[in-house]
């Protein structure tokens, strides 16, 4: 059996990278680990020869807008982030690396291609908030009720601009106290939990962007209308709110207390009996394993509970757990808030978000697809 590596996989297909591991993912192209190199994957030759053949196929403009919107080929220029082979990329450099080291506040400078970022200080007193997201919500609808248009302004005045949107965003949601400090040591006072300081600036790093997401694009369809940057980043923030996307931690949770009730292998046998996938495994744009949560999974022991669904899971499927585990583990771990994963995920990703919303605006375009009708016959009677 002949296997072609990533480059010539792509050269044979002529895709980007995200193309090839979506086809992985939907079992049309077999993959398996580079016995030179783990890190790797080589591809299953006959698959990649007979989907080049498809692919020299005649396809309708509305197919192959169709295919772009369900994780397919790309449909928007971007320098920001990227998915390449199985790791993802900030402007050209592994998140994974970058999340060593680097803190949130640091990450941001690099996807605004800015100097450094100052998040001033709350101009009044904020409460901490029992509802972290809803407490966003409205402070990004006040701003979005009063701030400026982001057309016809220059990119100086948009980063200061973006920085005090963000600095209010982290208030709404954290309070006002250790304002003058780092989101992750902020993040660890608040919740009691100096153990957790180090995985949380990693995660909140590892969460900051992740290419053309859901909210992401959310955010770019009101950032290409012109709206004010406040505007853009509460389509962002509604967006993740999705079961799908940011609060996929729920079906974790809810899985580890059903594995806590009845036992880890009878709670998963039965999910996979019953059809349904296990939550927070595997993921489209990482057919060998999500590198974020392999990133952060390195740095503590998961809790035994999350241990044991990870080790009957990877047994059971063959699939290896994705961010949104990592991050369910970690906040059982470290005995964090239940809904810490949605507040690191909200609060990182705002930074990507920003990034986007400058990106769009930049270009000036409208985004503004069409829809395929399937209605009832059109009729003038």
């Amino acid at each position: 059996m002949a296997w072609l590596t990533a480059s010539q996989a792509l050269a044979a297909l002529g895709v980007q990278p995200q193309t090839l591991y979506a086809n992985v993912s939907r079992g049309r192209i077999q993959a398996k680990p580079d016995p030179q190199d783990p890190r790797r994957s080589l591809y299953k030759s006959e698959d990649v020869k007979r989907l080049a053949g498809r692919k020299a196929g005649r396809r309708t403009v509305a197919n192959v807008a169709a295919e772009a919107i369900g994780w397919g080929d790309p449909v928007l220029p971007s320098s920001i982030s990227t998915i390449a082979d199985g790791r993802l990329w900030y402007r050209g450099r592994d998140a994974s690396a970058l999340a060593v080291t680097s803190t949130l506040e640091q990450v941001a400078a690099l996807l605004w291609e800015t100097d450094g970022i100052a998040f001033p200080l709350p101009a009044h007193a904020v409460h901490l908030p029992d509802r972290p997201l809803e407490a966003a919500m409205v402070a990004l609808a006040q701003r979005a009720a009063t701030d400026l248009p982001a057309y016809g302004r220059s990119r100086a005045v948009l980063i200061a601009e973006a920085s005090g949107i963000l600095a209010d965003v982290v208030a709404a949601m954290l309070g006002a106290d250790n304002a003058g400090l780092p989101v992750h040591i902020r993040l660890a006072r608040l919740w009691q939990a100096p153990a957790a300081e180090d995985c949380i600036r990693r995660a909140l790093v590892l969460l900051a962007d992740h290419e053309l997401n859901a909210s992401t694009f959310a955010a770019r369809v009101a950032a290409s209308t012109g709206a004010p940057l406040s505007a853009g980043m509460l389509a962002g923030l509604a967006t993740l709110t999705g079961p799908l996307h940011g609060e996929a931690y729920l079906s974790v949770q809810a899985l580890a207390r059903s594995a806590q009730a009845a036992g880890t292998e009878h709670a998963v046998r039965e999910s996979l009996a019953q059809g349904r996938a296990i939550p927070a495994f595997a993921h489209p744009l990482y057919p060998m394993g999500d590198e974020r949560a392999r990133a952060l999974l390195e740095q503590f022991k998961p809790g035994p509970v999350y241990q044991e669904i990870r080790t009957v899971t990877e047994l059971l499927t063959g699939e290896q757990p994705n961010i949104d585990f990592a991050l369910a583990a970690m906040t059982d771990a470290f005995a964090l808030p239940p809904p810490a994963p949605v507040i690191l995920f909200a609060i990182a990703r705002s930074v990507g978000w920003i990034a986007h919303i400058l990106e769009q605006q930049s270009m000036n375009q409208l985004i503004r697809p069409r829809a395929r009708y399937t209605g009832p016959p059109l009729s003038m009677t």
